[in-house]
């Protein structure tokens, strides 16, 4: 394999090459494994103090002295850190500390930026492993499981990954005729890109503001409060792996008061943003509004909310679907955009998949994150459990629901929810439209004879299209579910969960109100943080003006 370095300002004294990536094995925390030994420690270690955090602005720590909380979801009275949130002056001051290093770190050697994430890779992979798993299972109550898939695992991945589709994209160059060399370059925007991120995955921070400075981009990082602490951590990987002073600026603060402040700067070259759909759609219409102050159409990338679906069919495997479901609605209290959060099942399985359900969902332990026999354990915050508890509160007292498993809820000491079933007589009831976010599933119960109509409602009922499963052994079944829910779901599973997906295998991301669909984990999104430019160069020019079909016989 070869490629060209173009972006850059001198040419390397070779074709360096990037070998293709192979995913980060998932560590297993077995009872006397190294790593749950390492763990373990880390979490006694990071709970024993009260940290403080800075705002990053130019490589420095800045401190406003107006301090938020870093408190753990199941544990709320336990302080972990406090942080410096960012004003107006210090956003302004870190949108001029990106612009200013812009032109250094564009005119950087692709190569040398790849190396920076190469080696943040390596250092998240070994000796900040366990600091990072452990962070984000204080700070947003995660299992050890759903850590390391999280802040490990795919972190990870996204930093060897994108730094392969980064030289795939440079690769890609165009045929040229005799006497002429066609080149194409992919340059970064101009201005500097907006991250946006959101508590539930830290790897998604870790992502939306290291893709678009992978491929030359400045880049203002604005974390969500609730996960500021696991942000932070990563702001620490990176510079010990060489990130220069400048090229991401790290922002916690208030989105009311500095939310807007990027948006409305001229140079803004791009939006990259993870989080609700309402937001999305505020962020789009301020751009809109604003259209004619920006040097440039500002990029905007979202990947918004879910309400994702697991069909059953008649041909299902029961003990297949059951774990699915659990697992698909459950994990993680269900606070993943991709959770399964609605369950259509055919009359002639339901009593034995209802039965099953019951049984397993009973077993489920709700807990504290360091007690490692919990399967479950604290949503994020006071407004989630307010808001899934409401929910809650509307099924019990419906005439068309009933919940049939869970439905508790405590805050007392954590902000815990057991993990709740609802069954419902109306296809279009509130709980089968409404993103929750939060371990409540509902089940629609439809006459086997109506296996199509049924699909019809399931595409039609929500406003999202993010995830979604198919359960059949019949692959007639299968054939029909993938047709006609073509775009219920970006990313659509057959005979799986409907989460879970994995950098350079299942590309993430949905359409409708779900985002953009610019498809993370894949050269594809890496695209949009990039600019063409087409070179052509002739070698021998032509010297007469004339054509020849203007000569006279």
């Amino acid at each position: 394999m070869m490629h060209i370095g173009v972006g850059c300002k001198n040419m390397p004294e070779g074709l360096f090459v990037v070998p293709k990536p192979n995913n980060e094995p998932t560590l297993l925390y077995a009872p006397g494994s190294k790593e749950r030994l390492d763990l373990k420690k880390m979490l006694f270690e990071l709970r024993s103090k009260v940290f403080e955090i800075p705002i990053i602005i130019d490589g420095k720590p800045v401190k406003t002295r107006d301090l938020g909380e870093c408190r753990c979801p199941h544990e709320h009275t336990h302080l972990l850190a406090n942080y410096h949130n960012a004003g107006e002056d210090e956003v302004k001051m870190a949108i001029e500390s990106a612009l200013a290093a812009k032109e250094k770190w564009s005119g950087m050697e692709w190569t040398d930026r790849a190396a920076i994430f190469l080696r943040a890779a390596e250092l998240l992979s070994g000796p900040y492993r366990q600091k990072l798993n452990a962070a984000t299972m204080l700070c947003q109550s995660k299992n050890t499981f759903q850590a390391e898939i999280d802040s490990a695992c795919e972190l990870i991945d996204f930093w060897r990954f994108n730094v392969y589709y980064m030289q795939t994209i440079y690769e890609q160059q165009l045929d040229s005729p005799k006497g002429i060399w066609d080149r194409s370059q992919h340059r970064p925007l101009e201005g500097f890109v907006y991250a946006i991120s959101p508590f539930n995955f830290t790897a998604i921070g870790g992502n939306l503001s290291t893709s678009p400075a992978m491929m030359g981009n400045v880049v203002v990082w604005k974390p969500a409060s609730t996960a500021v602490y696991s942000s932070y951590c990563i702001m620490e990987i990176l510079q010990e792996a060489g990130l220069p002073e400048g090229v991401i600026n790290f922002i916690p603060g208030r989105a009311s008061k500095i939310g807007n402040i990027p948006l409305l700067h001229r140079m803004l070259g791009g939006v990259n943003f993870t989080g609700s759909t309402e937001t999305f759609r505020k962020i789009w219409k301020t751009i809109c509004e604003n259209i004619d102050n920006y040097m440039t159409y500002p990029r905007i990338v979202g990947e918004t909310g879910g309400k994702n679906f697991v069909f059953v069919h008649r041909s299902a495997d029961i003990d297949e679907v059951a774990t699915a479901v659990i697992r698909g609605a459950f994990e993680y209290q269900g606070e993943k955009c991709s959770a399964a959060s609605r369950l259509y099942v055919p009359e002639s399985l339901w009593s034995q998949l209802k039965n099953r359900l019951l049984k397993e969902v009973k077993n489920i332990k709700v807990g504290i994150v360091e007690d490692f026999t919990n399967f479950v354990n604290a949503v994020i915050d006071k407004a989630a459990f307010d808001r899934i508890s409401g929910y809650i509160e509307f099924a019990k007292k419906s005439k068309d629901a009933e919940v049939i498993i869970g439905g508790r809820y405590d805050d007392s000491k954590g902000y815990f929810i057991e993990p709740t079933i609802i069954v419902t007589t109306d296809p279009k009831f509130r709980t089968m439209q409404e993103e929750i976010f939060g371990p409540v599933l509902t089940v629609y119960v439809y006459p086997d004879d109506r296996f199509e109509e049924t699909l019809v409602l399931c595409d039609q009922t929500s406003p999202y299209a993010l995830t979604g499963s198919i359960f059949a052994k019949d692959r007639h079944a299968i054939a029909t579910a993938e047709r006609m829910l073509i775009n219920a779901a970006g990313n659509f599973y057959i005979n799986d969960k409907p989460t879970g997906a994995v950098v350079g295998q299942q590309p993430f991301g949905g359409a409708r109100m779900s985002g953009t669909n610019d498809k993370t984990g894949s050269m594809h999104s890496l695209l949009r943080w990039v600019s063409q430019r087409t070179i052509k160069e002739n070698f021998l020019p032509p010297k007469d003006w004339r054509y020849p079909f203007m000569t006279e016989q």
